[in-house]
């Protein structure tokens, strides 16, 4: 329940505006529990989530996390206590924070607690002073947090992407004195922006971001899409290689959908095969995320959970 919220008419609605018919969208998501389906719009497939390999093992509860800014939009006031209690009765025992929601860490500390979930990872943004990095890094092991990425970096100037790297091995440095690990998390212009001469931001961070200080945390969305955005013919396979390829440690998963069109979708609901990504790589936490949830963040938050403890690989 979400406050109130009318889940079943908003995805009814929801499906209809896409021209999705509900009955076929069911009868895939139960096979799965809620994870996997076959949508059809106009008679033709829009979009099929692979079912696995049904023989295969499936993620354990302790590996899933979700990334916070999935529910930003109810994670205000009181929402945030209701929100976090809600992940608990779907059994997230994690979540990675993308900032405190007006709380210090004690009181967000104290309120995870409470509801027996550990912030396992944080999304803070490059430090932009000692003191910064020494605030962040206090509120990181306040919180009792392992890891800690860096969200987002964007510029068509290759200095900045190399003054960059250079900043993050020495703020991962200092990170790892306090028993964290420190990370960068993608998006899709990394692989997609040429900085001259074909060289990429990432061509310049998995060569410069020092493997020993720094870990990669992919997300498979951003990925996919950037696979998609250089021409790969199997854009599945190019983040596959992304994470092969890499000189750093893939510690972390952002699992996070596309829909046929590209945009933003539930897990299970989209077209990623996730069962092949995580049979040929598995992290230490598989993160659930949708940056614009379809119906309510709560019931992306519940699906997302049920599809990696059902998809098997």
């Amino acid at each position: 329940m979400c406050f109130g919220f009318n889940a079943p008419a908003a995805l009814r609605a929801s499906l209809e505006q896409k021209g999705v018919d509900r009955r076929s969208f069911l009868r895939g998501t139960a096979a799965l529990g809620l994870g996997a389906g076959l949508a059809t719009v106009g008679g033709t497939a829009a979009f099929a989530a692979p079912a696995g390999n049904a023989a295969g093992r499936s993620v354990p509860p302790g590996l899933i996390s979700i990334q916070l800014y999935t529910l930003r939009s109810i994670m205000r006031g009181e929402g945030v206590d209701a929100t976090l209690a809600s992940l608990a009765d779907y059994g997230y025992k994690k979540v990675e924070l993308a900032g405190l929601y007006g709380r210090t860490a004690e009181q967000m500390r104290s309120t995870l607690d409470s509801l027996g979930i550990r912030p396992s990872s944080s999304h803070d943004g490059i430090s932009s002073s000692p003191a910064g990095l020494e605030a962040k890094i206090s509120n990181a092991l306040t919180l009792g947090q392992t890891h800690m990425n860096v969200p987002y970096l964007a510029s068509s100037n290759g200095d900045d992407w190399r003054r960059w790297a250079d900043q993050m091995n020495a703020e991962a440095a200092v990170a790892q004195e306090s028993g964290l690990k420190y990370g960068y998390h993608n998006h899709a212009h990394e692989f997609t922006t040429d900085l001259g001469g074909g060289e990429t931001p990432w061509d310049i961070f998995t060569s410069r971001l020092d493997p020993k200080l720094v870990h990669l945390e992919v997300d498979l969305y951003w990925a996919v899409t950037g696979g998609v955005g250089v021409g790969a013919a199997d854009p599945v396979q190019f983040a596959i290689d992304t994470i092969h390829q890499a000189p750093q440690k893939v510690l972390q998963y952002h699992v996070k959908d596309r829909d046929a069109s590209g945009g933003f979708a539930d897990l299970g609901t989209g077209t990623i095969d996730f069962s092949r990504i995580f049979a040929a790589h598995r992290p230490k936490e598989f993160i659930v995320e949708n940056d614009q949830p379809d119906v309510t963040p709560l019931q992306t938050a519940e699906v997302g959970y049920n599809y990696l403890r059902t998809l098997r690989f």
